[in-house]
């Protein structure tokens, strides 16, 4: 049990969070999809408050694990209206949850990756109120365990809110399990296979195989009217002064051998060598995760060992560093043994999760701090400890690329946000850009087509 410290902040929500938090209280399934930096978690939780006065005693909160470990408990250290508001987190061993469950809260925090283990728990029991999906696009996989077991609970659950700043990271399809969380399939079908039928058709297809799908015409503008009741949608540009963000290319040569071997590999899917081993690419997916850590510098073998290839980036990094003399760097890196090398020639680097690592970042104290984007792309909030992003190597995943960048460019940022890309000439890296470029803008389209309009309530 967390007991929380007498506050000092009072709480003065801005007109969107008013809004935000009526729309939870006058809905009982509902869901916000608001940018990065809108105050999500506290408009939850003002709404939480207030529904305790009303029909709602506890309240379940399933986020990923850095988030269910600090985020929304020191969301509420933070803010007076929410002092008396007592928390246990459900983490840990099997042992430790089920003693947290024992306590007596108002807020069970727990991570997703225990939502299987906690709806089999406690079977046709369901002692929750109120659950809360932080970050409901981790639910998007209509096949994965943890929505097919949180499914099933949702006859129980009186009330349900789902939170995501990116409902929509990849495609449209990614709707329809988060969707169905929130209205069981009233709205977008009740099964995945009718929504994909229904508003998509096959472009790639052998025999009874489809390998691609493509929104039919006005089939977005569809799904937009449908969902609009039951979600709001906001952007952070349209409601917070924010600094300016700037997005550079920091662009890197390959020597004339090191292009021969990355132009054999894209055309071959393999690199042969008697001394270093041999990359083989089985497939297409595979080929690009290969041209990716190629053009990073370095990339696995047949054997799992590593291939050096060239130093481009790390030189190009170091550059960047020495430019910051001495500010706070974020650094995002994609693959294992890009992370062993940056930790071999910065030796001032420290990785996300180390010990005391959020408080020494917050104080300024760290030259560079190492993440990969799955670890830190959701709750955590940095923007306090730097304003410079850098990227060592792309990913395909839109959700992570933007919600790692939130990271820091985010409310309560003061300074201009810089995101430096640090990318290979005539490489894949201009692909991946060029698609998350591509996808964001589906993305707004999304967010515009839902966005609330707060002008009328005023």
């Amino acid at each position: 049990m967390r007991w929380l410290k007498q506050m000092t902040i009072k709480f003065k929500p801005h007109e969107y969070q008013s809004y935000s938090i009526k729309k939870i209280i006058e809905n009982n399934k509902y869901g916000l999809f608001l940018d990065m930096g809108l105050g999500k978690t506290v408009s939850t939780l003002t709404a939480f408050s207030e529904l305790q006065l009303l029909d709602t005693d506890k309240m379940l909160v399933i986020a990923p694990l850095n988030v269910a470990k600090d985020t929304w408990a020191d969301e509420i250290n933070k803010w007076e209206h929410l002092k008396h508001l007592r928390v246990s987190k459900v983490l840990g061993t099997p042992k430790q949850r089920i003693e947290a469950l024992k306590i007596d809260a108002d807020i069970y925090i727990t991570n997703k990756e225990n939502t299987k283990w906690l709806c089999e728990y406690y079977k046709k029991d369901w002692p929750f109120d109120m659950v809360v999906v932080d970050e409901l696009s981790t639910f998007k996989n209509h096949q994965s365990q943890r929505f097919k077991a949180l499914k099933k609970k949702l006859p129980l659950m009186n009330r349900f809110v789902g939170l995501t700043g990116t409902p929509s990271p990849n495609s449209m399809m990614d709707l329809w399990a988060q969707v169905y969380l929130i209205d069981r399939g009233e709205r977008l079908e009740t099964s995945f296979s009718r929504f994909r039928e229904r508003y998509f058709k096959p472009t790639h297809q052998v025999s009874e195989h489809v390998f691609n799908w493509e929104l039919r015409h006005g089939s977005e503008e569809i799904i937009y009217k449908q969902i609009d009741d039951v979600c709001i949608s906001m952007k952070a540009s349209d409601y917070l002064d924010m600094p300016e963000r700037v997005d550079t290319v920091q662009s890197v040569e390959l020597s004339s051998k090191e292009r021969k071997l990355y132009d054999e590999l894209e055309r071959d899917y393999i690199l042969e060598s008697e001394d270093d081993g041999d990359i083989v690419a089985q497939s297409g997916a595979s080929l690009s995760q290969k041209l990716l850590q190629l053009s990073n510098g370095a990339v696995y073998t047949e054997e799992q060992d590593i291939r050096h290839v060239h130093d481009q980036k790390l030189d190009k990094l170091e550059a960047i560093v020495e430019e910051a003399q001495g500010q706070p760097i974020l650094l995002f890196y994609n693959f294992k043994h890009d992370k062993e090398r940056i930790l071999r020639r910065f030796k001032q680097a420290v990785v996300l999760g180390s010990d005391d690592y959020k408080n020494k970042w917050d104080k300024g104290n760290l030259e560079i701090l190492l993440a990969h984007p799955a670890s830190a792309g959701h709750g955590l909030n940095l923007q306090q400890g730097g304003h410079i992003i850098v990227w060592f190597g792309l990913t395909w995943s839109l959700e992570l690329y933007q919600q790692a960048n939130a990271r820091l460019y985010r409310q309560g940022q003061d300074h201009t946000t810089i995101i430096h890309h640090i990318m290979t000439e005539n490489t894949i890296d201009q692909r991946v850009y060029r698609a998350l470029q591509n996808k964001e803008l589906t993305q707004d389209e999304l967010m515009k087509a839902v966005k609330a309009r707060i002008e009328q309530y005023k």
